[in-house]
């Protein structure tokens, strides 16, 4: 008898197991790929966040906002402190090849050219690359391109000439453009590190509220379109 129970008991455990397995599957295969929106972030130490945590930077910040708005989401951030626009280029396939599918490209990268004087025409000509690359690995890609400023040291035809790229790029490309990352965070002793160059966590938080603004809406439409209704996910 004592062995019959244990049979049944057996059985009755092993048939609950596969009634979870079941369900798990079929609510994966309910799951459509395409709801996830994909956001990658190539940048320098201002996306990289330096001196502080990853989760202190602006990408996790904005993963953040996306979370408590309901999206299912993988926010890439592929910040290098140090990093310039040829770095970038030679960093960019690698990661392409990790992430098949882009929703958004966040391109920041360009001032640490200018720090080196790198010619105004090489720093457009290597952004100009990365958004091509990015546009042929996935046509569909929303390419947002973060804009910088040089401190008006000398009022130079440079600073101008460099102050004017990430416009025109946008604009050449069709790309949605934050006209200044920095904006309300470069030159503030109380939003930045003791270099005064990198922002502080609470510059960071300024700097993903900024990113927010322009993200917003460009979320909205891809949600939209997919028809999906999103979840939350944490990102990468």
């Amino acid at each position: 008898m004592a062995h019959g129970v244990k049979q049944l008991r057996s059985q009755a455990w092993w048939l609950a197991l596969v009634g979870i397995l079941f369900l798990q599957t079929a609510e994966a295969a309910k799951r459509d790929p395409s709801g996830v929106i994909t956001i990658v972030a190539l940048g320098d130490s201002l996306t990289a966040g330096y001196g502080l945590s990853r989760k202190q930077a602006y990408p996790a910040l904005v993963g953040e906002k996306m979370r408590d708005a309901g999206y299912d989401f993988e926010m890439v951030n592929a910040g290098s402190s140090g990093d310039t626009t040829s770095g970038g280029l030679q960093r960019l396939p690698s990661i392409l090849r990790a992430h098949k599918k882009i929703d958004v490209f966040i391109l920041e990268l360009g001032i640490n050219d200018a720090f080196r004087g790198v010619p105004v025409d090489q720093i457009r000509a290597n952004l100009q690359t990365i958004v091509d690359r990015v546009r042929g690995h996935d046509p569909k890609t929303v390419i947002v391109i973060a804009g910088m400023q040089l401190p008006d040291y000398t009022s130079d035809d440079y600073v101008g000439a460099f102050g004017r790229i990430f416009a025109t790029l946008a604009e050449k490309n069709h790309a949605t453009l934050i006209p200044y990352l920095l904006a309300g965070v470069g030159g503030n002793p109380a939003l930045n590190q003791w270099d005064t160059l990198h922002p502080n966590a609470a510059g960071q938080q300024v700097l993903a509220e900024t990113v927010w603004r322009v993200l917003e809406p460009i979320l909205k439409q891809l949600s939209s379109r997919s028809m999906v209704a999103p979840e939350s996910r944490t990102g990468a």
